[in-house]
């Protein structure tokens, strides 16, 4: 899209340490990817310890980790931060603000706060009745930064939910993409017997726990691959079930290829997810998933069909699925097959389109798309 004669400037602005893995910073990175493509002047503006891991972004500090949803955030949030954010967008001067998780602390709050640009606020995570403990005593300063958004988007209802609970404002449903030519086109990880994938943070939310007693209850020729790491690493790895590699912490090629690699990928979380970004990376891949049925992995596997749902935190229900998959190949390839068609629909160029409308609709609802009155890059709050 072009405003006048030149393209429209997007800034993406992201809480979160682009330095580490994590379904926000893949979506923020995938979105500024495929909004290139659409021809978008478009510059990604967060924190990173270490260079940017690509072209395109502006630094903003590094971060600490802070707990977070049962997770850990790397964030940073202080003046220099501020200072930093402010003074990226005076310099790059977007037609439109994209904050991913803006009620985050960090440059998300320096873009609220320090201009009158038009600003489209995309929510990810759902609490649910945990909303209680942050924002009810919050309720006050984050109500304003709820109301300074133009329009409010999430990726799932139960993200939208928890915004609509605590704020009254209710959110555009826009689900998160997936770059299929990533892990559709990724060589496939060898490996010498059915394998199944896990990734994602060690920590009792993610059910890994649960994944390790049903492997070693499976009775099958097969391997587990276990990525990344976290708090219950040492204590995992102390049960010594066989079979298991634990691989640490993975780049993005390596996982995508040993998405494409695996025989079945498997993700047993309790609790805590908003919209499985895993999950439909699995699809694009083409490898049959095995998941917990929680109610943000169903936005991603509407049914049966598309992914095998069980009950969370059941160590039988998870064991009896994975076999099931294991022995029957023609059942995997019908369950990857419609996995892969229904990652075809969500495919981040796609959802790229989808935002274009609604970047329109935040310049139109903010006189018009101009710089407001007073010229925002004079109205940019000093920081020192």
């Amino acid at each position: 899209m072009v405003t006048g004669a030149r393209p429209l400037r997007v800034a993406i602005v992201c809480p979160y340490s682009l330095s580490v893995f994590g379904g926000v910073q893949g979506q923020v990175l995938g979105l500024a990817h495929a909004l290139r493509r659409r021809g978008y002047e478009t510059r990604v503006i967060a924190p990173c310890d270490g260079p940017p891991p690509e072209r395109g972004i502006t630094t903003v500090g590094t971060t600490r980790r802070f707990p977070s949803n049962g997770s850990i955030a790397p964030i940073t949030s202080n003046h220099h931060t501020a200072a930093r954010t402010l003074e990226a967008l005076r310099s790059f001067a977007p037609h439109v603000v994209h904050i991913h998780e803006p009620l985050t602390p960090g440059p998300t709050h320096a873009a609220l706060v320090g201009t009158d640009l038009p600003v489209v606020g995309t929510f990810h995570a759902a609490y649910g009745a945990g909303y209680n403990k942050w924002y009810a005593a919050l309720r006050k300063p984050l109500q304003r930064m709820v109301d300074r958004l133009t329009i409010c988007t999430a990726v799932s209802p139960e993200a939208s939910r928890d915004v609509q609970t605590a704020f009254g404002v209710d959110c555009r449903i826009l689900f998160n993409g997936v770059e299929i030519d990533q892990y559709a086109r990724a060589e496939p990880w060898p490996s010498p017997e059915p394998a199944i994938f896990f990734v994602g943070r060690h920590e009792p939310r993610k059910g890994l726990s649960v994944l390790l007693d049903a492997f070693a209850d499976l009775d099958r020729p097969a391997r587990l691959w276990v990525a990344s790491t976290g708090p219950q690493t040492e204590a995992l790895q102390g049960r010594g079930v066989p079979g298991v590699e634990w691989i640490g912490r993975v780049t993005e090629d390596e996982k995508a290829r040993r998405l494409r690699g695996a025989t079945i990928a498997c993700f047993p979380s309790i609790d805590g997810e908003s919209f499985g970004v895993v999950l439909l990376e699995a699809m694009a891949a083409g490898t049959a998933v095995v998941a917990s049925d929680l109610v943000g992995y169903r936005a991603v596997a509407r049914t049966g069909d598309e992914a095998r749902l069980v009950a969370p935190d059941d160590t039988i229900a998870l064991r009896d699925a994975l076999r099931s998959l294991l022995d029957d190949p023609e059942a995997r390839a019908k369950v990857a097959a419609a996995g892969a068609a229904r990652a075809s629909e969500l495919a981040m160029d796609q959802l790229a389109e989808r935002y274009e409308a609604v970047y329109d609709d935040a310049i139109r609802m903010t006189r018009g798309g101009t710089l407001m009155a007073r010229p925002v890059l004079n109205k940019f709050r000093r920081i020192r």
